[in-house]
């Protein structure tokens, strides 16, 4: 397991699986003035070097409820802008937070979108540039082959709308807007790859009836 953050993409990097987010991927997107932390990594002395050495953090994306670790911290540490799904801005209390219903534009580039099923607030996020990538959370995590799916677990919310979530995907973007994907866990099934190629094209392969009809696994 690597013990620091790494590039999956040009101006994209991953850090660690962090215990607080049960072993969840957080990821930094490097913009000119602007930079995205997607969900929080572990808040360690190495992490916060890395951070601070990258231009400190601008937003601090919440892509569902289990991924806010230490993002009091976080805001405290950088002055960050925290977006969260209305639905969840809750777990949040003490922090100032914007909340958005369906879409929120964080920059020209970067926009979230809510995709409610894995929780009420589960949302991804699209950033334009590199071919359009999309930070799924837990909404789309590879299998054991690294093709991005929805996965179906004791916890899920709302399995039914979490496959109109990825319809939505579907019908949003082609194979020109979206080239990868970005899970939030299940990491080690890319083995090193750090990103999923041909996005788009394995989200119009899934057979959503025969998804729906899945049963959960522990």
């Amino acid at each position: 397991m690597p013990k620091q953050p790494r590039a999956v993409l040009d101006t994209i990097f991953a850090f660690p699986p962090n215990r607080d987010t049960l072993g969840a991927t957080a990821y930094l997107i490097v913009e000119n003035q602007t930079n995205i932390l997607v969900d929080c990594p572990a808040w360690d002395e190495e992490n916060q070097k890395f951070l601070q050495e990258s231009g400190g953090v601008s937003w601090l994306f919440i892509a569902h409820r289990g991924g806010i670790g230490k993002a009091r911290e976080i805001q405290q540490a950088f002055g960050c802008r925290v977006a969260i799904q209305e639905q969840e801005a809750y777990l949040l209390p003490k922090l100032d937070v914007t909340t958005f219903r369906q879409e929120l534009t964080l920059t020209p580039q970067t926009q979230a979108i809510w995709t409610p099923g894995h929780s009420p607030g589960s949302s991804c996020l699209y950033y334009s540039a590199l071919g359009g990538v999309l930070f799924a959370g837990r909404h789309l995590l590879p299998d054991k082959e690294g093709v991005p799916v929805p996965l179906r677990t004791s916890k899920t919310f709302h399995w039914p709308r979490q496959i109109r979530s990825v319809q939505l995907l579907r019908d949003r973007f082609s194979p020109e807007t979206l080239n990868y994907i970005c899970p939030g866990a299940n990491t080690g099934f890319l083995r090193g790859k750090g990103a999923i190629d041909r996005a788009y094209q394995h989200l119009a392969s899934l057979d959503l009836d025969a998804l729906l009809l899945a049963k959960a696994v522990l």
